[in-house]
C-alpha cells in the first residue's frame, strides 16, 4: 500500500503552523499581526502593479522587482533559519524516504505559508502589468508558476547546502544580524528611491535588459516579449526559467542525498579544531598589556567576537554609525558634524558592561576586593572598547569629510568625536555600576522582564549626562567658528578634544570604581535575571 508522501508533508506543514500558534497567546498575536501586515502590503503592491499597466517603464519595474524578490528568497534561509521548521531536512534522516518523492513533497509543502502567498500576489501583479492579449495571459499563467517554483526551489537549495552552518553557533549569530541587514537594505532602498525620484526610471533600463534573461525574472520577461510579438524570445526566456528550476532541483536533490546518507562528523571535527585553536591562539594575548588589564581586555574582545548578543550590538552600532553620516553626505543633506554619530553609537557599548557577563559575573566579582581592583576591571573594559572605537571613529570622520569636501573642519570634528567618546566611557562606567540589568541569552529581547526602566535610565540618562559633559568642548568649538580669526585656531580642538576625552574618562572610571566594589552583590543579582 503506497503512501501519498506529498499530502503527508502538506498536512505536516499545516500542523506545524497550527501547533506553533497554540504555544502562547503572544506568539499567536504576533503571527496574526505579521500575516495581516504582509497580506495588506501584498494587496497594495498588487494594486500598484495593476495601475502600472500601460506605463512606459512597466516592464523595467516588474523585471527588477522579481529579481529582488528572488534574491530575498535566496538569503531568507540564511538570516531566518528558524522561520520554517521544514527547512532542516536532517530531522527526516531516520525516515525511509527516497530523494525524488522527498524533494517533490518538500517543494509542494514549501508553497504553504504567507511567504509564497505574498510572492504569488507580486508575481500576479507583475504579469498583469505587462500582459496584452489572450495568448499572453496563457503564457503569464505558466510564467507565474515557474517564477514561484524557482523562488521556492532556490530557498530550499540554499538552505540544504548551508544546513551545517545554519544549525551551528555561527548560524545563530548570522540570524541575530538579520535586523542589521534589513536596516541597511532600507537605507539603500531609500537612497535609491530618492535618486530615481530625481532622474526617473530611465537609469534602470540597462539593468532590466540584463535581468530579463536571468531566472526567474526571465519568466516575467517572457510575458513582455510575447506581448510584443516576439514569440521565439519569449519561449527562450521561459526555457531559461524552466532550466533553472530543473537545475535547482537537481542541486537540491544531490545535497539532500549526501546530507541524509553521510555520517555527521562535523561536530566532532569542529570541536577538535576549536580545541586546537584554543591551545595555539596566543597572538592576541601577546599584543595586550600584562596582568589583569590585558586579561580583562582579552575577555571583552572575545565577548565581541563570540557572544551573539554582544556581537549583534557591536555590528549594529558599527553599521549605523557609518550609514547615518555617509548616506546623509551622499544625499547632500548631511553635515560633517554627523561624523560624531559614530563615536556616540560605539560609546553606548560601554553602558551595562556587567550585563553581558550575565550570571557568570560572580567569577569577576570574586576577583574584586577593593576599589583598585574595580578600577582596573573597568579600565580594561574601556581600553578594549577603545581598540575598536578610536580607529573606527577616525575612519568615519575622514570618509564623511571626503564626501562633503570640508577638509579644514576635520581636526575640530575629530576632536569633538574624541571628547564625546570620552564622556560616554565615563558615564557608561558609572551607569554600569549604578543601573545594571540582565541581557537574556535566548530570544531577541535585550532586557530581562521588569528591568526596562533600568535600561532606559542607564542608556538615555547616561547619554544626556555625556552631552552635558561635552558642553565645554562644544562651547569652544562654537566660539572659534563665530569669532573673527577663530578658524585659524580650530586645529587645536583635535589635541584639546583628545586630552579632554582622556581626562573625563579617567575621572569617570575613578568615580565608578568605589561604587562598583561596594555594589558587587547587587550587580550580580541584577545581571543574573536573564
Amino acid at each position: 500500500m503506497s503512501t501519498d508522501v506529498t499530502g503527508v508533508f502538506v498536512r505536516l506543514k499545516l500542523s506545524l503552523l497550527v501547533n506553533g500558534l497554540r504555544q502562547s497567546g503572544g506568539r499567536r498575536a504576533a503571527y496574526v499581526a505579521s500575516a495581516v501586515v504582509a497580506l495588506v502590503f501584498a494587496a497594495l503592491q498588487l494594486l500598484g502593479l495593476i495601475m502600472l499597466r500601460g506605463h512606459a517603464h512597466a516592464d523595467t519595474v516588474v523585471v527588477i522587482l522579481v529579481a529582488v524578490l528572488a534574491l530575498g528568497w535566496a538569503v531568507m534561509p540564511l538570516f531566518f533559519p528558524g522561520g520554517d521548521e521544514t527547512l532542516d531536512p536532517t530531522r527526516l534522516v531516520m525516515l525511509p524516504l527516497r530523494p525524488r518523492p522527498l524533494v517533490r513533497a518538500l517543494l509542494v509543502a514549501s508553497l504553504v505559508g504567507i511567504g509564497p502567498l505574498f510572492t504569488l500576489c507580486l508575481l500576479t501583479g507583475s504579469v498583469i502589468a505587462v500582459a496584452h492579449g489572450a495568448l499572453t495571459y496563457v503564457v503569464a499563467v505558466v510564467a507565474v508558476a515557474l517564477a514561484l517554483l524557482v523562488c521556492v526551489a532556490l530557498a530550499r537549495a540554499v538552505a540544504v547546502a548551508n544546513i551545517r552552518l545554519l544549525t551551528s553557533r555561527k548560524g545563530r549569530d548570522l540570524a541575530v544580524l538579520s535586523g542589521l541587514v534589513i536596516a541597511i537594505g532600507a537605507q539603500v532602498v531609500n537612497f535609491g528611491a530618492q535618486r530615481l525620484g530625481a532622474s526617473g526610471l530611465e537609469p534602470l533600463d540597462p539593468a532590466a535588459d540584463v535581468l530579463r534573461w536571468v531566472p526567474p525574472a526571465s519568466a516575467i520577461g517572457a510575458v513582455q516579449s510575447v506581448s510584443e510579438g516576439s514569440y521565439g524570445i519569449g519561449a527562450l526566456q521561459l526555457a531559461l526559467s524552466a532550466g533553472a528550476l530543473l537545475g535547482l532541483i537537481a542541486v537540491w536533490s544531490r545535497h539532500l542525498t549526501r546530507l541524509m546518507t553521510s555520517p555527521d562528523g562535523s561536530t566532532l571535527q569542529a570541536a577538535g579544531e576549536s580545541a586546537v585553536r584554543e591551545r595555539t591562539s596566543t597572538g592576541l594575548s601577546r599584543l595586550l598589556p600584562a596582568g589583569r588589564t590585558g586579561t580583562v581586555m582579552e575577555r571583552s574582545l572575545r565577548y565581541v567576537w563570540r557572544d551573539p548578543k554582544t556581537k549583534a550590538a557591536w555590528v549594529t552600532s558599527l553599521a549605523i554609525g557609518l550609514i547615518v553620516p555617509l548616506f546623509n553626505a551622499l544625499q547632500g543633506t548631511g553635515s560633517i558634524y554627523f561624523a560624531c554619530f559614530a563615536a556616540g553609537m560605539l560609546g553606548i557599548q560601554m553602558y551595562n558592561q556587567f550585563g553581558q557577563d550575565t550570571s557568570a559575573f560572580w567569577m569577576v566579582a570574586m576577583t574584586i576586593s577593593s576599589p583598585r581592583d574595580a578600577y582596573v576591571e573597568l579600565r580594561g573594559r574601556a581600553l578594549a572598547l577603545l581598540l575598536i572605537t578610536l580607529p573606527y571613529a577616525a575612519l568615519v570622520t575622514v570618509l564623511t569629510t571626503a564626501l562633503i569636501g570640508d577638509w579644514p573642519k576635520l581636526p575640530e570634528v575629530l576632536g569633538l568625536s574624541l571628547a564625546l567618546l570620552g564622556a560616554m566611557l565615563a558615564t557608561g562606567a558609572w551607569t554600569s555600576a549604578r543601573f545594571p540589568y540582565s541581557i537574556p541569552q535566548e530570544g531577541y529581547k535585550n532586557v530581562a522582564p521588569g528591568q526596562s526602566g533600568l535600561a532606559w535610565i542607564s542608556i538615555f540618562g547616561g547619554m544626556i549626562a555625556a552631552a552635558l559633559l561635552c558642553a565645554p568642548v562644544l562651547a569652544v568649538t562654537i566660539w572659534l567658528n563665530v569669532s573673527e580669526g577663530g578658524d585659524d585656531w580650530t586645529w587645536l580642538l583635535l589635541p584639546g578634544g583628545a586630552a579632554y576625552g582622556a581626562a573625563i574618562t579617567l575621572l569617570g572610571l575613578r568615580l565608578a570604581a568605589p561604587r562598583t566594589a561596594a555594589r558587587l552583590p547587587e550587580i550580580l543579582t541584577a545581571v543574573s535575571k536573564g
